[in-house]
């Protein structure tokens, strides 16, 4: 069977606000913390869009390339393959910011010895469930709720990665955990029940 798993906030621990508070710091930029615990690295300070890109493009890419992997993800996902499982990995890292989101990925998932069978980058997070129908991914393990959600409207089994971003609305995905023993735990169970 083959599970799809996003990177970001999923197999990783992104830490959007210490990098970024430094280089404002450094700067003596205006923008102030707004939403810590956002999803969006433009949404966690009061800046726009084109501020947090040119964040990342003088260095603050380090934000994602050099993210720890969740506990435990490396392990389940181990796991998960010598059940005979496929692993893709889905993520919507855009070339606008990642400038080539595959190989970016790629290192980082190499570097941590995430195992995996194919990589999948620039994926719209809206468009992860179309993606799963189209191409026999029977389970999406992501952390964006929207993506989530879709996929299960289109009978994709969507497990919910559970984090401070997007607990307030965890209920609304059907199956969800807060770290990979959770999350190993329900799909595990879901591969079973689907045969």
């Amino acid at each position: 069977m083959k599970i799809a798993v996003d990177l970001d906030d999923t197999l990783s621990v992104v830490d959007r606000v210490t990098r970024a508070s430094g280089y404002i710091e450094r700067k003596g930029l205006p923008f102030k913390l707004v939403r810590p615990e956002a999803h969006a690295l433009a949404d966690v300070f009061d800046w726009e869009l084109s501020d947090a890109l040119q964040f990342v493009h003088e260095g603050g890419i380090a934000v994602f390339t050099e993210a720890e992997a969740r506990k435990g993800a490396r392990e389940a996902l181990e796991a998960l393959r010598a059940q005979g499982h496929q692993i893709v990995v889905l993520t919507s890292r855009p070339r606008t910011w990642f400038r080539n989101p595959e190989k970016v990925s790629r290192d980082w998932l190499e570097k941590r010895r995430i195992p995996y069978d194919e990589l999948v980058a620039e994926i719209p997070a809206e468009e992860k469930g179309d993606y799963c129908v189209r191409n026999g991914v029977s389970i999406l393990i992501d952390d964006n709720l929207g993506a989530c959600l879709h996929a299960q409207e289109l009978g994709v089994y969507a497990v919910l990665s559970v984090g401070k971003h997007n607990i307030d609305r965890a209920k609304e995905v059907r199956f969800g955990g807060a770290n990979w023993r959770q999350l190993y735990a329900i799909v595990t169970a879901l591969a079973a029940r689907i045969g």
